[in-house]
This record gives structure tokens, C-alpha cells and sequence, in this order.
């Protein structure tokens, strides 16, 4: 690269002669944490999708290790500037040195490298379109909503990079951010890696794909872009990408096989008929085909649930609030907390916890959420926790619960998004508690 650093690259070539003016060409990038050849989350390679589904319909494919990742070198920066002048650089060298049409040029990157696809895409790197998965649009809501650290997703993510490759200010932030100290300068540098606000700017044609439930980065990250994007655009919404994802296999090997059919538009000018096809398309859970296609975002329904009452809620203490048996349901949309809060001893974050106790005895996380409420005080009043936007499909005879604590622990042990307690001896005072609960009007689950 320009500032030394050296990438470790593969490059992939369809058999035969290339067309005239080249072979249109994708550019693959892999997860945090991940390389080139190794495997992730959703059990796929940038070169296993190069080898199986792109190189043998017609594609040059170039993949490579991010730097501070697998072989090569240099220090991570979160998909920052250097990052971006990475790809940027690697395009150049793509279409210079191998027979490739530089007017036809795709990317595709799940979670880590979707998030630097978008960022290519509002930077105006030369891309005909795209397809990122699994990502985020907004760092800073998918990590630090409402002034509050999911600390235990940071931690999670922060252990996929060795210390040693770390930039310097990554790492400092990474040490705040655990244990939530200058929360503001973590929000702002959040900010600096996200791209939504610059959205509404892009015409590349962009096949977006993302989790029903992804604890790290939720259905708004996608549903955002959707409704901000001016271009051709469609959102697959389905069962893979981080924890609690299943990631079944055949979902791929479908998701995969819908990716080439839009480069196949876009790259090649096949007219195949994918652009022409209702743009937003919702897997069922668990997943299996056919799925529910819908001519714009679904429409959905807005349940109300209020819960009178008073108690006292110590650092490591919980208050539980659940309603009756409901019918079968489908969320589909950020859920919404509203708490009567007092606090006269420094109660400084609230956690939000809604799960579904099932008819079988189960208990499903829905989603949950936490702010910050430092600048309450002995005086009762209303604290709104918005819920990350998981859809989830409720079985019939499901009691919904809210859970409200300091951590998402006092949920369950397992629940491992919200870790930062509250100081000892703190206290807070909650009265009555309102959810509202967004759900489609006609649920495609079974």
C-alpha cells in the first residue's frame, strides 16, 4: 500500500478469454477478526464464495486480508481512513493489472467489511454495485445507544483483534469504552465509522442483507439505508449473522445464489429480472423457502401494554413486569420502554430486557436496550429505552416480560450485551412501565 504496508491478496479468474472490454469483477471482504480463506459466522470464505459462486459464472474476483488481519500487515483502525485508501488502492491494481472492465466492478463484505462496502459507496469509489451483509450503518446506535455502552458486544468484538495490532487510539477507546469512561469522545469516534447520515447521496445499485436477529448489528441498520437509498436497491431480511443467529447453510448457498443474480444485473446487463421483483424479501424463522416478498417495508400493527405499580430497584437487584398469554406474533420494528424514574443516589444507566416466556417453558430474549439516566434525579420522570429491532416470531400462548436492572444479566446469566454495573448502594424508585411492541400484520413464521 501507499504507506508501506503490505496486503496478502488472491485473485480469481474465470476460464477462457476474457470479453473485450474485460471481465466485470467482485470485490470480496470478510468479518472482523476474519481473513480471506478462513471461514466466519455464516460458515462462508471470501474465497469459498469466489471459488463456488462467482468465479465459475463469469467473474474475476479479488479478495484479501484487511490490514492488522490474517497475512497481512499494518494496525487496525475500525474501517477508518487508511482502510478505505486500502481498497481504493487495491481497485486501482485490480483494474490496471489484471483484464478486467473497470466501468464493472461489485463488492460484496459481510459484518466488518460490509460496513467499509458502504463506506466506499458514499466515499464515490468507483463500484457499479454492491451487496453488503450483516453490518451496520450506525456504529454509534449499534454500540452506544442513548448514552449507554453495550459493553459486553464491545468486549466481544474487541477480542477478535490481537492487542498487539491495534491502533493506539482504537485501543484507548476500547479500554473507555469497557468500562464506560468518555462516553462522549466514544460516540463521536462511533459517528466517524458510520455512514447513514450520507446515505441518501448513493445511486449504486445495492442489494442489502441482514440479520432477522443480530444482537451486534439489528434489522434497523439495513432498514435505515433501505428507506434512505435513492438507487436501485433490495433488503433480504433473514436467518444468519452474529449471536443469536442460526445461520443454516441452504440460507447461504440462497442468499449467495441471490447476490450473483444482482450482479448479473448490474455488472453484466443480464436482464434477469431480480430489479423488477418486489424489493423487500423476509425469511421466515426458522428459515425455509418459499419467503414473503412485500412491493416496500412491511406494514405492521403497534401493541400496547402498561404496568401500574412501585418498587425499589437496588445495583444488583431487578423489576419484572409480564402480560398475559398473547396469539402468535411476529416483531418488526425497535420496541419501546417507557419507565417513571427516580433516583437519588446516582442509579446512573437503566436496562431494558423483553423476552417471551413460551407455552413449552422457554424464555426468548426479544431485544433490549439501555440510556443513560444521570441527569435524573429525586423527582419521578419518564425514561424512554428504545430496543434494538429484532424480528422475532412469538409462538401463540407467549407471556411477553419486561426486566429492568443495571445489567442485561439480571435477565439471565447469559445475557451478556449490557455488563456495566451501577455504583453500590445505588437506588432507584420505578412506578408505572409502558411498552410498545410494533409487530407485522400478518406474521410469516410458523
Amino acid at each position: 500500500m501507499s504507506d508501506g504496508v503490505r496486503l496478502a491478496v488472491s485473485y480469481f479468474q474465470p476460464t477462457g478469454a476474457p470479453p473485450p472490454a474485460g471481465w466485470p469483477a467482485v470485490v470480496l471482504l470478510h468479518g472482523l477478526g476474519q481473513t480471506r480463506k478462513a471461514s466466519d459466522f455464516v460458515n462462508w470464505s471470501p474465497n469459498g464464495m469466489a471459488q463456488r459462486f462467482l468465479a465459475p459464472n463469469g467473474y474475476a474476483v479479488l479478495t484479501y486480508d484487511a490490514r492488522a488481519h490474517g497475512e497481512s500487515e499494518g494496525l487496525f483502525t475500525l474501517d477508518g481512513p487508511r482502510e478505505l485508501a486500502d481498497l481504493r488502492e487495491l481497485l486501482t491494481w485490480l483494474t490496471t493489472n489484471h483484464p478486467v472492465d473497470p466501468k464493472h466492478v461489485g463488492a460484496f463484505g459481510a459484518s466488518y467489511g460490509g460496513a467499509l462496502v458502504w463506506r466506499a459507496a458514499v466515499e464515490g469509489l468507483p463500484l457499479a454495485a454492491i451487496a453488503p451483509a450483516a453490518t451496520w450503518t450506525d456504529l454509534r446506535e449499534a454500540l452506544a445507544p442513548q448514552g449507554h455502552i453495550r459493553a459486553g458486544i464491545v468486549l466481544g468484538f474487541s477480542q477478535d483483534i490481537p492487542s498487539a495490532r491495534l491502533g493506539p487510539e482504537v485501543a484507548q477507546l476500547l479500554k473507555d469504552a469497557i468500562a464506560e469512561r468518555n462516553v462522549p469522545a466514544i460516540r463521536a469516534y462511533l459517528a466517524s465509522r458510520s455512514t447513514r447520515s450520507r446515505l441518501g447521496s448513493v445511486r449504486i445499485p445495492t442489494f442489502m442483507l441482514q440479520g432477522r436477529r443480530d444482537f451486534a448489528f439489528d434489522a434497523n441498520q439495513a432498514l435505515a439505508a433501505f428507506r434512505l437509498l435513492k438507487g436501485p436497491k433490495r433488503l433480504y431480511l433473514g436467518d444468519f449473522g452474529h449471536t443469536p443467529a442460526p445461520n443454516p447453510p441452504a440460507e447461504f448457498d440462497y442468499a449467495a445464489t441471490q447476490v450473483r443474480r444482482w450482479f448479473d444485473r448490474f455488472l453484466k446487463g443480464i436482464p434477469n429480472g431480480i430489479d423488477k421483483r418486489p424489493p423487500v424479501e423476509l425469511a421466515p424463522d426458522p428459515w425455509r423457502q418459499p419467503t414473503t416478498s412485500f412491493k416496500s417495508l412491511p406494514r405492521t400493527r403497534t401493541l400496547r401494554f402498561s404496568f401500574d405499580g412501585k418498587r425499589t430497584l437496588s445495583a444488583e437487584g431487578k423489576v419484572v413486569r409480564t402480560t398475559a398469554r398473547l396469539a402468535r406474533l411476529e416483531t418488526f420494528g425497535s420496541p419501546e420502554v417507557k419507565v417513571s424514574f427516580a433516583t437519588a443516589t446516582g442509579y446512573r444507566h437503566l436496562v431494558a430486557v423483553l423476552s417471551a416466556l413460551t407455552p413449552t417453558g422457554g424464555e426468548i430474549v426479544v431485544s433490549d436496550g439501555g440510556a443513560d439516566t444521570q441527569a435524573s434525579g429525586k423527582r419521578a420522570r419518564t425514561v424512554t429505552i428504545r430496543l434494538q429491532n429484532e424480528v422475532t416470531a412469538i409462538p401463540a400462548g407467549s407471556r411477553l416480560r419486561v426486566t429492568l436492572g443495571a445489567r442485561s444479566t439480571v435477565q439471565n446469566i447469559g445475557n451478556l450485551v449490557y455488563l456495566i454495573p451501577v455504583p453500590e448502594g445505588s437506588v432507584a424508585h420505578i412506578g408505572r412501565i409502558g411498552l410498545t411492541l410494533l409487530t407485522l400484520r400478518k406474521p410469516v413464521s410458523r
